[in-house]
């Protein structure tokens, strides 16, 4: 009984410290629960905060939205009033408000902007006019449901009979129907209303400032305005019925309007009349060839080379007006120092030049052999005895004699060529020595099947 009482009262050496340790575990420093709550409270308090302030933002937001809405009414329904003070200071908000932002030009649209504005056009007031004109022009940017109602709501008749009125235009309206012209000419199908509509004339003569009172700005406006144009074949003949392509080719070399003459060149070539008028203009090729050795401009050249690869593609008489105005040397070096799609272009106008030289040199032996064959020259009593033996010596004649024309084209070839060399070095500033690569290399094979001996 005292030993089980003993050992139940007996304790492990460690018990106690074990009991001790396990009791004193709340002491250890921790997170108290209340902390934690407050922690929480204090988040969401701060997100309901947030939440306030968004909403406060959003209701400005929306206050703003709404007292620019009701403004944009406002202006709106002045361009209606009778008082034409009004109408022109509604018309000058437009211009403001559509400048602004794509949102007002949709809104204006959407309440009713476009159609007195249009009317405004028919006032005796080149003020009225300006404003109307520039308002609709802001209207129209980036927004091509804006540029079709514009069309629509008769803008394109009412700016020409303001241009052919017998009074001269102020100069200011002139430059806002052009670049109201340039605008709507954007979207295709405002191309061929506008082109069919008269303004083509308008725009060459304002291009062309045969009287200098155009700005450089209304000139340029009107020379994109004829390239957005002449992207549609059917307005390409009224584009010939003036003297545009003369005049552009003149033009060439001014570097403020070249690279966009050439574009618009580029669109004419690509249908037959414009093909024929612009081989037909005077000196149309030399100042074209010219055009591929303007190592400074790289887009001319791409676009330069353009028109000669479809012209060269298209016509053989065209093919020949450019080898006499000295297009080879000019192609060779377009190959080595022009750009990656300059040099391709001019790697297919030498195909076609190619084409033609391998059909005259193969001709000249055609007929040469064949003269050959059917008149023998045999003196021989063998080649009356047998016949086919004084035909194979003939043959053989004959292929003796290719075999020296083929040397003596050869040689003029290789002559060519070397002069041809000589010419791209010096004017490439290389040196002397100058290795060409294995591109010229193949280009300028000496076979008579690949040589250019011009």
């Amino acid at each position: 009984m005292s030993c089980g009482a003993s050992s139940r009262h007996r304790r492990h050496p460690h018990q106690d410290d074990f009991i001790t340790d396990t009791r004193s575990a709340p002491k250890v420093s921790k997170p108290k629960p209340p902390e934690k709550r407050k922690t929480v409270k204090s988040e969401k308090l701060s997100d309901l905060l947030n939440m306030a302030d968004s909403s406060e933002t959003d209701t400005e937001e929306t206050k703003k939205k709404v007292e620019a809405l009701e403004e944009l009414k406002r202006v709106a329904k002045e361009l209606q009033d009778e008082d034409l003070e009004k109408q022109k200071g509604a018309a000058s908000n437009v211009r403001l408000r559509a400048k602004e932002g794509s949102e007002a030009r949709v809104t204006l649209a959407m309440l009713g902007a476009i159609p007195p504005l249009v009317g405004m056009l028919d006032f005796d007031d080149s003020e009225a006019q300006i404003a109307s004109l520039y308002a609709l022009l802001n209207l129209g940017i980036g927004n091509d449901a804006n540029k079709a109602a514009i069309v629509k709501a008769g803008a394109v008749h009412k700016m020409l009979q303001l241009i052919e009125s017998p009074s001269a235009p102020n100069p200011l309206v002139s430059e806002a129907i052009v670049a109201n012209f340039l605008g709507l000419s954007a979207l295709d199908s405002n191309k061929s209303v506008i082109g069919s509509s008269g303004a083509i004339p308008f725009l060459v003569k304002t291009f062309e400032n045969l009287d200098q009172q155009t700005s450089l700005q209304s000139k340029q406006d009107a020379l994109r305005a004829l390239y957005n144009l002449s992207i549609f074949s059917c307005n390409v003949p009224f584009i010939l019925e003036t003297d545009l392509i003369p005049f552009m080719l003149k033009t060439l070399g001014d570097m403020e309007v070249s690279e966009r003459v050439l574009a618009v060149l580029s669109n004419l070539v690509s249908t037959p009349e414009g093909r024929k008028a612009i081989s037909n203009a005077r000196d149309a090729f030399p100042i074209l060839v010219d055009v591929l050795n303007w190592n400074d401009s790289p887009g001319c050249q791409e676009k330069g080379s353009y028109i000669l690869m479809i012209m060269a593609h298209k016509a053989y008489g065209d093919r020949q007006a450019m080898i006499e105005a000295g297009i080879v040397s000019s192609l060779l070096e377009l190959t080595l120092l022009g750009s990656t799609l300059a040099q391709k272009r001019a790697s297919r106008i030498l195909d076609c030049l190619r084409v033609d030289k391998g059909k005259q040199v193969s001709e000249n032996y055609g007929g040469n052999s064949c003269a050959a064959v059917s008149a023998p020259i045999c003196g021989s009593s063998s080649s009356s005895t047998n016949p086919n033996v004084g035909t194979t010596d003939c043959l053989e004649e004959a292929e003796d004699m290719m075999s020296e024309e083929n040397k003596a084209v050869k040689q003029l070839v290789q002559q060519s060529l070397q002069n041809n060399m000589r010419r791209i070095v010096k004017r490439a500033n290389l040196p002397q020595d100058f290795v060409p690569s294995d591109h010229f290399k193949s280009l300028t094979a000496s076979s008579t099947s690949k040589s250019l001996p011009f």
